[in-house]
């Protein structure tokens, strides 16, 4: 073996590289514990409604450990993004001693029929809001992202009628319910193939004013789950439903 001039220098380059990784080891270790780069300042880089800097001490309490180079950034990262209406955390190190945070927080769109809030993404978080004008939205567990998405499109498609949903509502049986700000309730029934909800639901927006024209009040409610009309209920009409043919001539 010792004869074979390509085997030895094959030993002694492996043996080499050993030490050297070695030597970088150590040197990250006498980096990570060395008290010459302490870490002195951590700073939040964007404004906050509701996420102050009281929250985000006790969001870090405990989680900032080491020096500039050994503070964990994803222990930081999860202690803050456990805080109500953090939504995301962004963290980097400034050197020679700063730790830089980044909050992304939870825009509400609505209240979540348990309590909790719903952002515009579709996601719940625990938070608190003293917003009177935040719509409710229910639906059966995991159904969040779908019931916020058809309340955009529901609001959109209802804005001629210059009444926002206060309540959108998607039953265990998938039937949709939508009332409006100024009292009206659209029973909307389960998603069609031939006849979607949106498609029923504008057809509905395009006779609204005709309605309230024949029946000399706006409706209090009305039953879109015919697959070509709707039947109306007015106040003061006796409670009896209009024909739900009658009410969607063109």
């Amino acid at each position: 073996m010792w004869n074979n001039a390509g085997l030895l220098n094959a030993i002694a380059d492996a043996l080499f590289l050993a030490a050297a990784a070695i030597a970088v080891w150590l040197g990250a270790e006498a980096a990570l514990r060395t008290s010459l780069v302490p870490l002195r300042t951590v700073a939040v880089v964007n404004d906050l409604r509701h996420v102050d800097a009281g929250a985000v001490a006790a969001g870090l309490q405990g989680r900032i450990a080491g020096n500039f180079f050994g503070v964990s950034l994803g222990e930081a990262r999860r202690g803050l993004e456990a805080l109500p209406w953090v939504r995301r955390v962004e963290l980097r190190r400034e050197w020679p001693d700063r730790l830089l945070v980044q909050i992304e927080e939870h825009v509400a769109l609505a209240r979540w029929n348990d309590g909790r809030l719903v952002n515009t993404f579709g996601e719940l978080f625990d938070g608190r809001s003293a917003d009177p004008n935040l719509p409710e939205l229910g639906g059966p567990a995991g159904s969040e992202r779908e019931v916020a998405r058809r309340y955009a499109a529901f609001r959109d498609l209802l804005a001629p009628l210059g009444a926002e949903p206060v309540r959108v509502g998607l039953s265990a049986r998938r039937a949709w319910q939508v009332r409006l700000a100024n009292g009206l309730v659209l029973e909307l029934g389960r998603d069609q193939t031939r006849h979607p909800l949106e498609e029923r639901l504008a057809r509905f927006v395009a006779v609204y004013p005709r309605i309230v024209a024949e029946l000399g009040r706006s409706p209090e409610y009305v039953d879109l789950r015919y697959p070509s009309g709707f039947a109306v209920r007015a106040p003061e009409a006796g409670g009896e439903a209009v024909p739900a043919r009658a009410r969607d001539r063109t």
